[in-house]
């Protein structure tokens, strides 16, 4: 090797070599599925449009969510779940989650009948297969390095087709998708793939099977769901990764675990696993993306909205600087923790120690960087340029030629014999097969290149992707896919677009104190103030010395001898001003201190990250701040004895104390205890990658005891990794390799103390920069005269000058302490108080205070809620009142009337006490009691007096009392006639006025029965019969009788009628006997005369009156009361309510309409007729609910798709919707006088209301463009949007008479909401609905139709709580409902 060891060349991390690891940006291929079809002994599926395989039971069971699973099925419709389907209209026209466990890789309605493709499931136990998935585990998940399956469970559909309904004319659908869902698991984790191959994807959604007319196809659903909770509407976990068209397109574009196609998910666990968590690595997804910031997980669902047509994709970018690192694990993101680089070591136990082979040894043998044997160049595990065979020169990054960079080509294979692609292909050898034990999680690894073409035998190489021989430049072996959100009302989704960027304006408070903050194109980024150095999130001031606190943990043997501890502490003190670390360890047993004693990288962190710098140069913590990761390998000489140690900085602490954690594992050569280390000074080089830092170098050690001196070395490769701010543009002159000059090294172990010790002083700078002897400035060696609080600022040659460190004054040489807190050069707020601190200051809340955003303003500390403003106490409710304590504290007391505890209250039973009058009657009532004096006395009840007027009649009272009171002077008042048993006269006249009106047998005003003075006065009592009209019998029979002179002869024919006016069916001849039969007009009926004496037998031309017409059998007539009237598809069905409550055991079917489907219901008072809408029949049709009631149909033309009816009981008029015309009609209930009202500006309207009081027409229009409630007159005019902002699919719609409120059930936003009439005042009602259809009010309830409960549902409108629920035993959707009442409602105008 040319040079020094120590000066490889510039090397990329290994992190930069993770979208190279996928050469080819495509989508999967259909051959690279699973290996699946009868010959892999899978099972097939009935073909039908909607099966199930039974229980499929499993050989070893495995994990989904929380739970133990022993057996699946596997259904048509693009669905595992761990128990039997319901019927497909419950769940696959509906939106998810689903009410019953379900694992969805493409949940639609789909159709395998007719050859139209098959469903293959199988569980496997085939080490390929096996292997096959940890891989694609491995690769998503980095803490699952270590997973190893013992099953899996495959279930693919090949080729399927979507369920279409037959069209006359039209032929089939020729689209067919494929798709495999693959669940891996060992005994305690379980995780699921999803496959999409390129091609796979046809059809993206399905049409509802009874969406009738309306055109809507339902986007297919992928994902995961525990199943409902038990209760009325509980909400179990769900995991739900698509919810339009373009996010299913999207699936095999993207990818979270870097191929595209390919989708990863942990889905159960023994251990808590709250919802499933998808794969981390998302190399495809995130390539053009910025990643989520800290606090924020990355959004697969975000990146699937994307509207991303499939040629429009950008699979190369030649930016080398915006490559974008993801984090690598969805809590740590959630932690704001963000690691990019591969982890390097095992954390778990490695067994029991000694005998033998050492187990450390096996798990250590992992294939590290190492001098190759040959001698020739070595290639740092991050290397990501190329190796010229011509020069034996790596080339830099970008000069890849363009044949080095294609892929190689592969053929698909039939699906149903879909295996393993060939790994390898022309001049392109296969990758080699991985080797040893899976690595642990936690695991990070530097790895080799070994061999051009060759990937490094070590890495954890996605499945079956072919690597190039000469990597393209960085950033061309990525995915770039441009990703837009359009999903707004998703508080989870991240937004990648400019948009929707992070600015400083709402994140100042993430950078230091002593940083600013700058926007740039893409985002925000932190930068140090002047005199202040670090990445901006951390600020540390020049000059001043720093502390570090940490722990230290070992896991190592020492020659033959384990040797382990456990958080030892680690204490560190650097002075900036010249470069000097020292460090302590206190407490490592013995052998292990004497041992690491050559270890000076340990402590070489420190020398790193405070290096003094040289001019244009730049240390360690002016990269990384307080938060990285430095992974260490150091193999021994001659030995070959290996540590590996990962040091992670966990931020500053309140003191500005650098807190870090040590970990040390593997085998050390054992030094004696008389032996002393000597370390010679030494210079080692570093490579800098955005996010990453890399050094390879070997170390010289002397072992000395008296004049014996032994020389040993190591070799040690360092990784260290932090998160850097991408937005700003990176400085041209960054370098890209700095020398670190490492003098003054001395490593001992103080054994009385027990204290491991090592100190050095650092130097950082260029390359090489040391060549020509030159004198050393002071600043540099240490020997300026600066304080150890300032900063030694070197000048030309010798020359220097010394500036006292911010929070330090004096003259550099001499510094005293700035005390910001009483000289007021602090931010403290108002309510904050500022502590000094040594250079520095801090400020703290005062009591009853916290921090705001910017850590400085303290605000008032929110009071906890109280539960009696929340509703979350425990009192009884409407029995006692909560009385607030403070802290959220609360107690409860009964209300008068009730007693008990306040949690627990019964009513008190005052009558017991007799507390009313003697002459009155007590009646007990919740909470209360009332008194009532007893006829013949009168009083409040509390006091009673005997009635004069007992035994008096109510007109005789009434009569009694207003002429008491005409003696009064000025008294006008009407006394009310009465007859002479004492009831009132059906007429009333007012002598005074003159005006006259009716009265009901009470007493009361009829309505509108009042005259003006001087007219007739109105007629009372019972109506005047009505004459019939003369029949056409009885017109005849006049005639001629007229014509007779009223007397007609025994020889003249006069018709004979009967009492109804009907022609009787036997006609005679005046009184001959010469007779003959007629029909109900009265023609004769041929050959029924006859001879005299002979009289025909006729039949009844009319069925008698009183014999009325036997029900249908299909007809049953409801009883009297308050019912609803709900429609389901070709029935009607009836339920009755006790109050508010649903009479569920008396429900049962009302009408039968066999071929029709029901949509739209609504009912006459005053004729107590029901009219329905019928979608099939394309016709509106009536029905009396008196008994032997026939139904009719009253409009049968002109109709499409008639939904939404509304009845005006006022004006005798009914109004419709029709989604299929676009049109809002109106006619006479008997469907005369018909007319559209409107026309135009309709896209799919459907539930319709009217007011009769008021005159007013409400309707809605589901336009799932702009979806609105629209409000007209009862005569169409003055048109206008009454609710257009935020609503989604109004499918419901009422108008409540009592409250005057306008309420619709909208199954897009899942609320029920009302307004006024006028569209002001809008509130929600409940905003927990599932898949509201219909909607109607009574009595203070609200009561819809539900397409996913497929029942009727109750709510509480003041409350907004569900009440209750009816589930018919005949499962299917529910459409329109309406409420039944004995009488018609009034309302209030």
């Amino acid at each position: 090797m040319r040079g020094d060891r120590a000066a490889v060349r510039p090397a990329l991390p290994l992190l930069l070599w993770l979208p190279l690891l996928w050469p080819r940006a495509g989508a999967l291929r259909p051959g690279e599925l699973f290996p699946h079809g009868p010959a892999r002994g899978d099972r097939l599926l009935r073909d039908g449009d909607d099966e199930s395989s039974g229980a499929v039971e499993l050989a070893r069971p495995l994990r989904f969510y929380g739970a133990r699973v022993r057996r699946l099925y596997v259904g048509t419709n693009g669905i595992i779940s761990t128990q039997d389907f319901p019927r497909e209209t419950q769940y696959v026209d509906d939106g998810f989650p689903t009410d019953f466990p379900a694992i969805a890789p493409f949940l639609a309605d789909v159709d395998t009948s007719q050859g139209r493709g098959r469903v293959l499931f199988r569980e496997d136990t085939s080490p390929e297969v096996l292997a096959l998935a940890a891989r694609y585990v491995r690769t998503g998940f980095p803490r699952a390095a270590h997973f190893a399956p013992t099953h899996a469970f495959l279930a693919t559909w090949a080729q399927v087709g979507a369920y279409e309904e037959a069209a006359r004319g039209a032929p089939p659908s020729g689209e067919r998708n494929t798709f495999q869902a693959v669940l891996a698991s060992d005994e305690s984790d379980t995780y699921a793939l999803f496959l999409y191959p390129a091609g796979g994807l046809q059809f993206f959604g399905t049409r509802p099977k009874e969406s009738y007319n309306v055109q809507l196809e339902l986007p297919a659903r992928v994902g995961f769901c525990r199943g409902e909770a038990t209760g009325l509407k509980g909400e179990a976990p769900y995991f739900s990764l698509t919810s339009t068209e373009q996010s299913v397109k999207n699936l095999y574009q993207h990818s979270n675990l870097g191929v595209p196609g390919v989708w990863a998910f942990h889905i159960g666990s023994t251990s808590p696993l709250d919802n499933v968590r998808p794969a981390a690595a998302a190399g495809g997804l995130s390539a053009a993306q910025t990643p989520a910031p800290p606090g924020q997980p990355f959004s697969h669902v975000a990146a699937l909205e994307g509207d991303d047509a499939e040629d429009d994709l950008d699979y190369y970018d030649g930016n080398e600087e915006e490559v974008e690192y993801p984090p690598g694990d969805p809590e740590e993101a959630a932690k704001g923790h963000s690691s990019v680089g591969v982890p390097l070591h095992v954390e778990a136990d490695p067994g029991p120690l000694g005998g033998g082979g050492s187990p450390l040894d096996s798990e250590l043998a992992s294939p590290l960087p190492h001098p190759t044997p040959s001698g020739g160049p070595f290639y740092p595990a991050t290397e990501s340029a190329t190796l010229d065979p011509q020069t034996e020169e790596r080339r830099p990054v970008g000069e890849t030629d363009a044949s080095d960079a294609k892929g190689p080509t592969e053929s698909s294979e039939q699906l149903e014999t879909g295996g393993l692609a060939p790994p390898g292909t022309e001049g392109h050898p296969p990758a080699p097969p991985r080797e040893g034990p899976a690595p642990h999680p936690e695991t990070r690894s530097l790895q080799p290149q070994p061999a051009a073409g060759t990937p490094p035998s070590g890495l954890d190489v996605p499945p079956h992707r072919p690597v190039l021989d000469h990597h393209p430049p960085l950033g061309h072996g990525r995915q770039v896919v441009g990703v837009e959100d359009d999903i707004g009302s998703n508080t989870e989704v991240f937004t990648y677009n400019a948009a929707g960027k992070e600015t400083c304006e709402h994140n100042h408070g993430r950078c230091s104190r002593h940083a600013f903050c700058t926007d740039y194109a893409t985002g925000f980024c932190c930068h140090c103030q002047s005199r202040f150095y670090g990445n901006g999130q951390q600020c540390l001031p020049e000059g001043a010395p720093h502390r570090v606190n940490g722990k230290v943990s070992g896991h190592l043997r020492v020659g033959p001898t384990p040797v382990h501890f456990t958080d030892v502490d680690l204490h560190a003190y650097i002075v900036s001003n010249d470069g000097r670390a020292y460090m302590a360890i206190s407490h490592i047993p013995q052998p292990a201190a004497h041992a690491l004693l050559p270890l000076t990288p340990i402590g070489g962190l420190f020398g790193w990250l405070f290096a003094l710098e040289k001019p244009g140069w730049t240390n360690g913590f002016s990269l990384t701040g307080a938060a990285f990761t430095h992974d260490m390998e150091v193999t021994f000489h001659p030995g070959g004895e290996r540590l590996l140690v990962t040091q992670t900085a966990e931020g500053l602490d309140p003191e500005n104390y650098l807190s870090i954690r040590t970990h040390i594992r593997g085998q050390a050569p054992s030094i004696p205890a008389n032996l002393t280390v000597h370390v010679a000074p030494y210079k080692e080089l570093y490579h800098y990658a955005d996010s990453a830092v890399t050094s390879a170098s070997s170390r010289d050690y002397a072992l000395a005891a008296g004049a014996v001196n032994q020389t040993r070395s190591y070799r040690v490769l360092q990784n260290i990794t932090f998160q850097a701010c991408r937005h700003a543009p990176r400085p041209r002159a960054a370098p890209a390799v700095q020398q670190l000059s490492v003098d003054r090294v001395f490593a001992w172990y103080a054994e009385d103390e027990g204290v491991l010790r090592f100190a050095l002083t650092s130097l950082i700078g260029p390359a090489g920069g040391d060549s020509e002897p030159t004198p050393v400035n002071p600043c540099y060696d240490g020997s300026h005269a600066c304080a150890m609080t300032a900063r030694c600022r070197p000048g030309a040659g010798v020359d220097y000058s010394c500036e006292c460190a911010p929070g330090y004054q004096g003259d550099g040489r001499s510094c005293a302490d700035v005390n910001e807190c009483a000289t007021g050069f602090h931010r403290c707020g108002p309510n904050a108080m500022c502590v000094n601190l040594p250079g520095s200051y801090r400020c703290e809340c005062r009591p009853g205070y916290e921090f705001a955003d910017d850590g400085h303003t303290c605000r008032v500390v929110a009071p906890p809620p109280s539960p009696c403003e929340d509703g979350s106490h425990s009192c009884a409710p409407g029995q006692a009142r909560c009385i607030p304590r403070g802290g959220g504290a609360f107690s409860c007391a009964c209300l008068p009337g009730y007693s008990g505890d306040g949690h627990q209250c019964s009513d008190v039973d005052e009558c017991s006490q007799d507390p009313c009058h003697p002459a009155a009657s007590c009646h007990n009532t919740p909470g209360s009691f009332s008194c009532r004096c007893r006829p013949g006395y009168h009083g409040d009840g509390l006091r009673c007096a005997p009635d004069p007027l007992s035994g008096l009649k109510p007109c005789e009272r009434q009569q009694h009392e207003a002429q008491a009171q005409l003696a009064l002077p000025g008294a006008q008042l009407h006394v009310p006639q009465c007859d002479e048993h004492g009831h009132f006269v059906p007429l009333q006249c007012d002598s005074s006025t003159g005006s006259c009106w009716c009265v009901d047998p009470d007493g009361h005003e009829v309505p509108g029965s009042r005259t003006r003075p001087g007219s007739a006065p109105p007629h009372c009592g019972p109506p005047e019969p009505t004459p019939r009209p003369r029949t056409v019998c009885e017109r005849w029979r006049e005639t001629l009788l007229e014509l007779y002179g009223g007397a007609p002869g025994d020889d003249q024919y006069v018709p004979q009628c009967d009492e109804w006016g009907h022609f009787t069916p036997l006609q005679c001849h005046g009184r001959s006997d010469f007779c003959w039969c007629v029909d109900r007009d009265g023609r004769e009926v041929p050959g029924t005369r006859s001879q005299p004496g002979t009289t025909p037998a006729c039949v009844p031309t009319v069925a008698p009156p009183t014999v009325q017409p036997t029900p249908r059998p299909d007809m049953t007539p409801p009883p009297v009361g308050t019912y609803l009237l709900y429609a389901q598809g070709q029935q009607i069905g009836h339920l009755p309510l006790n109050g508010t409550r649903l009479q569920k055991d008396a429900a049962r079917t009302l009408l039968s309409l066999h071929g029709s489907i029901v949509v739209g219901i609504d009912y006459d008072c005053r004729e107590r007729m029901v009219y329905w809408t019928d979608v099939a029949g394309r016709t509106i049709s009536r029905a009396s609910l008196e008994p032997g009631a026939e139904p009719e149909t009253i409009i049968s033309s002109g109709l499409m798709s008639p939904e939404g009816l509304a009845i005006d009981h006022v004006r005798r008029t009914m109004y419709w919707t029709d989604s299929g015309l676009d049109k809002i009609e109106r006619a006479r209930l008997d469907g005369s006088e018909r007319k559209a009202l409107f026309h135009t500006d309709l896209v799919n309207p459907r539930a319709i209301a009217v007011d009769p009081i008021r005159g007013n027409l409400y309707w809605t229009d589901w336009n799932r463009e702009a979806p609105k409630i629209e409000t007209s007159s009862l005569e169409g005019e003055n048109r206008r949007i009454l609710v257009n902002k935020d609503i989604g699919l109004p499918n419901g719609l009422t108008f409540d008479a009592f409250s005057k409120l306008l309420c619709w059930a909208d199954a897009g936003t899942k609320r029920l909401e009302c307004t006024l009439p006028d569209g002001a005042g809008r509130r929600v009602i409940q905003s927990s609905l599932n898949y509201p259809f219909s909607l109607v009010s009574y009595a203070g309830h609200f009561y819809h139709t539900d397409w996913r409960r497929d029942g009727v549902i109750s709510v509480d409108r003041d409350s907004g709580q569900f009440t209750d629920e009816y589930l018919p035993e005949q499962r299917s959707h529910l459409y329109g409902i309406t409420a039944v009442h004995p009488y018609c409602p009034a309302g209030r105008k």
